[in-house]
């Protein structure tokens, strides 16, 4: 697929376009700083691009906004006293060092336990705490799939977790298939299940237009309290230096 990239500057706001065979236009705004990205049909020019940026120029502002209000997790040493979320509870992280013992446990509703190897360094404690959370939400998303593909007639051929720095999931209608973000392992369920209910919305509706507010509102009652919590969740630590793809 041949993508073609440029950009703009919109009332002060640079825009980066990128040109690629879609049907429709798309606008987005991303932290750290609320980047302005326009994905576009190749046969929508640049003064159309200008115009619906215009047209969402308060949205995109409100939305920089709260990005550079946003709470930030500090990065997480991985050491024994730190504060870690599970499904949404705070818990008291307790490295406890051990010969052929690799894992997590919660003993109590306030300490999480992480078993690493003697000299294991804060990337191997990390990785050994995600891979705990992905496990975690591989045994939360099947049934979760499964009532909301029951409820709204459709099906999910493949379901995959990885982290992402924008969004909270994302779906590719033609391969029926949904991502659920890793960071969601952290969250209340409820906001899991509404970002699942959201992605196979979009199996019956493709964009957020009031089509796929009316099956929101008819089905998921409480969702806009449940993206507020999301929302107004401290985001993950990112190295924002990186590549922005």
């Amino acid at each position: 697929m041949t993508i073609e990239t440029s950009q703009v500057v919109v009332s002060g706001i640079p825009v980066q376009i990128v040109r690629k065979p879609i049907k429709n236009l798309h606008l987005g705004v991303y932290p750290p700083n609320g980047r302005v990205r326009v994905a576009a049909p190749r046969r929508i020019n640049d003064e159309a691009v200008r115009l619906a940026v215009v047209q969402r120029l308060r949205w995109i502002k409100t939305q920089q906004a709260r990005f550079q209000c946003q709470a930030r997790e500090s990065e997480r040493e991985m050491v024994t006293g730190e504060s870690h979320y599970v499904l949404g509870k705070r818990y008291r992280l307790s490295v406890i060092r051990k010969e052929n013992v690799r894992g997590v446990r919660l003993p109590n509703q306030s300490r999480l336990e992480l078993f690493v190897p003697p000299g294991a360094d804060a990337t191997q404690r990390r990785r050994i705490l995600q891979e705990w959370y992905r496990q975690r939400l591989k045994e939360l998303i099947p049934p979760l799939v499964a009532k909301w593909q029951s409820i709204f007639r459709v099906r999910v051929a493949d379901c995959r977790i990885r982290r992402m720095k924008t969004k909270w999931g994302a779906c590719n209608v033609e391969a029926q298939r949904i991502w659920i973000n890793l960071e969601l392992a952290k969250k209340p369920v409820q906001c899991l299940e509404y970002v699942i209910a959201h992605e196979l919305t979009h199996f019956l509706e493709r964009n957020h237009n009031d089509r796929f507010v009316a099956i929101l509102n008819r089905h998921v009652p409480h969702w806009r309290a449940h993206r507020s919590t999301l929302n107004s969740a401290p985001l993950a630590h990112e190295n924002w230096k990186r590549k922005q793809r």
